[in-house]
């Protein structure tokens, strides 16, 4: 069971955190994998501050019972498979199931599916479903020339749509960070505008820190992660949760 957890006060990783962010992407790349799973991917980010919502593995209909013990409904399923990076497009995120039955249903199709294309099934991520909020990215790449680079922007499904995001070279500052969300056409819409939900500016420049600052993820990973999105990540006015996320393995 996996437990969400809030951002650090001072963004960034004890160096035991990091130890075992390393040996998730080590330990995936043994494997032969080119990056992590949804639950190894999270784990990353609570390494490293990020609160992530509460879930459960399960392998099989015969696991739901006790899955759903420790978490509270409605609950969103989720396929685990090497060979579908983005489970929205192949409709394996399914939201608001309430009961066992519900949920062993939507893993048969899912299963039916992937078996009729071909694509491996690892298991199934249960999470709790989150509240409103706005939903933004932030993410991240390792350029040749310049190292790790952060983005931040709106995110969700329209993230290519909107394309409101801002790029920096890591590791930022706090001022950076600040820049960085001033910069957004969107803003406003973050500081609550038309009667919105406001997220407290502080809230966002950790989550940035926690991913690009000095002792952030993408610099403690630079040799191990060629590409990161947390898409998306819910932003309201108590924190920051982390939905989804992926992390792409740079080579050898």
């Amino acid at each position: 069971m996996t437990t969400a957890i809030g951002l650090c006060n001072l963004p960034g990783a004890s160096m035991d955190a990091v130890k075992t962010a390393r040996h998730l992407i080590e330990q995936a790349k043994a494997a032969k994998r080119d990056a992590l799973d949804e639950p190894a991917a999270k784990r990353v980010l609570q390494a490293f501050g990020i609160k992530t919502p509460s879930s459960a593995v399960i392998q099989s209909a015969d696991d739901i019972d006790k899955a759903l013990q420790g978490l509270t409904t409605p609950v969103v399923l989720k396929l685990i498979s090497p060979d579908v990076l983005h489970k929205s497009d192949f409709s394996a995120v399914i939201l608001g199931l309430s009961d066992a039955p519900a949920i062993a249903g939507a893993m048969r199709d899912i299963s039916q599916r992937c078996l009729e294309h071909g694509y491996e099934v690892d298991g199934f991520l249960l999470e709790e479903t989150i509240g409103h909020g706005h939903e933004i990215v932030i993410g991240g790449y390792r350029d040749d020339a310049f190292g790790p680079v952060i983005m931040f922007g709106l995110g969700g499904v329209f993230v290519e749509i909107l394309q409101d995001v801002t790029f920096r070279i890591c590791p930022i500052t706090e001022i950076d960070a600040k820049e960085m969300i001033e910069e957004l056409r969107g803003a406003p819409l973050l500081q609550g505008a038309r009667g919105g939900i406001a997220v407290p500016g502080q809230i966002l420049v950790n989550a940035l820190l926690a991913v690009g600052g000095q002792h952030g993820l993408l610099v403690e990973l630079a040799d191990l992660v060629k590409e990161l999105d947390i898409n998306p990540l819910l932003a309201g006015a108590q924190g920051v949760t982390a939905l989804d996320a992926r992390i792409v393995f740079a080579g050898d």
